[in-house]
């Protein structure tokens, strides 16, 4: 007899991904639908529509479907065992949302067996492009919901970020400010994970808690919709959106399509779809108080927190796999493109070279700090690069040796500084989880050991939400007994211990990290200045954070302003 399997679903933004383990968590299975190069009748690039105002990003619901038949009938062919699936979790790409049609539910939960899914759902959507998380044409109900809840700090404190425009409650308001029929004419609206889920459920999926929280509609702290934002972004949103529910939720069996057309039992549960950041923070296994850093393209960090705080930059998001903590996410662009400009001017090209340059320098760079910003960062909002030495003085350059030691060690000072305003504590027990192209260089992984006061471990994160779907889906068939997902992996490989704290490390960065938080506010000042002038001709109104209750940074700010500079108004948010 077959052993047991267990499938994981990843529908991201360029393709459509599988991955099947068996109870002991060895991949028996993998596979994928490229977007573009399988299915070009789409016509998409990267997974999706770029429309010609460069602001609208949007996917065909269609395409999903359709590469869910073929990925399907790929499995079929190669003769994998369907019958021996007992539980499907999935994963989607965040803040996209699916427009149901009216009677869609009937024919979601009649489909014949003898039609490939995405012929018998062709009627099915209200919106045929579904808008996507790569979208920015949103800014005008972004402002409008700050507004209705009081602020974008009130608007983070409910729902854990402030108004972003690719989140799905603006992108709701749009549609029914720009399409009210449209509107009128869906009956549920879906995220790209609960539109997946409902594909196998062959009825309407709810929306689970942790994707549930990206979409500036979800109260984070008692995980319901919050009325006043429903209220601010569109009529009847509850009946659409449906009850949120636990990640871990076994919302029921198979539909009777896939047992028909593909073999499967019809014990085979489906638990929730999440999305594809909070599958990872499960395919990465992350525990109460480690931290995952992925540094790659763009360096982002997933953090397991228990008491969070809410802020102006990053996401607060409902822990996937435990209700009762959080999970925090926060994204900096300039990461390994950064790091090989300065590679490339500094070291020759060499990451030897690189890697010598940042041994041969002392931890703590004898004071100087550096603020390395190709392009617009996300965390903090500056550009530029800006040099302190020892005594807190701009400076145009450094030694090669020394600006290789103030990028590392700036990014990494940076990195804790904003997971610790989320509320992060670093713990005795915590763990640091690197993954990504950085992660293979041990001399950098010793300086965010020593930033973070904290051993980092490698893993191998390869699909990590399909991973961590699957993973998922075993869990969701003993959550309500309360076994925790650490239970559940135990037989996974362990992350492999890279490097451990220097000795002496807290008490050198400690004082380091309060300097550096402290030129962070002078460095954004003098951005924002230099944005100002940039844009005179068309500023209208400036959204001013200070980090600080410095009544000194106020001023300066205002010397700003009286240097003809005239918007016309400036928003002051003192945290």
């Amino acid at each position: 007899m077959a052993a047991p399997s267990f499938l994981g679903w990843d529908f991201s933004t360029q393709q459509l991904k599988v991955i099947a383990i068996d109870e002991h968590l060895r991949v028996i299975y993998e596979d994928n639908v490229n977007f573009d190069k399988d299915l070009p009748e789409f016509k998409t690039q990267g997974g999706a529509h770029v429309h010609g105002d460069r602001l609208t990003v949007t996917s065909p619901v269609l395409m999903w479907v359709k590469a869910l038949d073929m990925i399907l009938e790929k499995m079929k062919s190669s003769g994998f065992n369907f019958s021996q699936v007992r539980a499907l979790s999935g994963a989607g790409q965040q803040h996209g949302s699916v427009y149901w049609k009216k009677g869609s539910i009937q024919i979601l939960k009649n489909a014949s067996p003898k039609l490939p899914l995405h012929q018998a759902l062709k009627a099915c959507f209200a919106i045929s492009d579904s808008p996507i998380w790569m979208d920015s044409s949103t800014a005008s109900q972004c402002s409008a919901l700050e507004n209705a809840v009081g602020g974008a700090q009130r608007l983070a404190n409910i729902t854990g970020s402030r108004a972003y425009e690719r989140f799905t409650g603006n992108q709701i308001a749009k549609i029914y400010n720009q399409n009210p029929e449209v509107y009128a004419q869906t009956e549920r609206i879906s995220l790209v994970s609960s539109f997946a889920a409902s594909l196998f459920l062959g009825a309407y999926a709810p929306i689970d808690y942790s994707d549930g929280s990206g979409m500036n509609l979800l109260q984070i702290w008692d995980k319901s919709w919050s009325a006043s934002c429903l209220d601010a972004c569109a009529p009847e949103l509850v009946e659409k959106l449906g009850n949120p529910v636990p990640s871990h939720s076994v919302l029921g069996s198979i539909s009777p399509y896939y047992i028909q057309r593909y073999g499967f039992s019809p014990d085979c549960k489906i638990v929730a779809f999440t999305g594809d950041n909070p599958a990872s923070l499960a395919g990465m296994r992350l525990e109460e108080g480690d931290i995952a850093i992925s540094l790659g393209t763009s360096d982002t960090l997933f953090l397991w927190i228990r008491e969070p705080t809410p802020a102006l930059e990053g996401h607060i998001l409902c822990n996937p796999v435990d209700s009762q903590t959080y999970m925090a996410l926060l994204c900096f662009k300039n990461g390994s493109l950064m790091r090989e400009r300065i590679r490339n001017e500094c070291a020759s090209g060499s990451w030897d070279e690189f890697s010598k340059a940042l041994s041969s320098t002392v931890a703590g760079n004898n004071g100087n700090l550096g603020f390395y910003f190709d392009v617009m960062e996300i965390t903090p909002e500056a550009v530029g690069v800006h040099r302190f030495n020892s005594d807190n003085q701009k400076v145009l350059n450094f030694p090669k040796e020394v600006e290789i030691r103030a990028l590392i060690e700036g990014q990494f000072m940076a990195k804790r500084i904003h997971a610790e305003k989320l509320g992060y504590k670093v713990m005795p027990q915590t763990r640091i989880l690197a993954t990504g192209g950085a992660s293979h260089n041990k001399k950098i992984l010793q300086v965010l050991s020593d930033v973070f006061n904290a051993p980092v471990y490698t893993i191998d994160t390869a699909n990590s939400a399909c991973l961590g779907s699957a993973y998922r889906a075993i869990h969701g068939l003993v959550a309500e007994t309360n076994v925790p997902l650490a239970d559940v992996v135990k037989l996974a490989p362990e992350p492999r211990l890279a490097v451990t704290p220097t000795a002496g490390a807290e008490e050198l960065y400690h004082p380091l990290l309060k300097r550096y938080a402290e030129l962070e506010q002078k460095m954004l000042l003098s951005t924002l200045l230099l944005l100002s002038t940039l844009c005179l001709s068309t500023l209208q109104c400036i959204h001013l954070v200070i980090l600080s209750h410095s009544a000194s940074d106020q001023s300066e700010v205002l010397g700003y302003l009286q240097c003809g500079i005239h918007p016309t108004s400036v928003d002051f948010c003192l945290l």
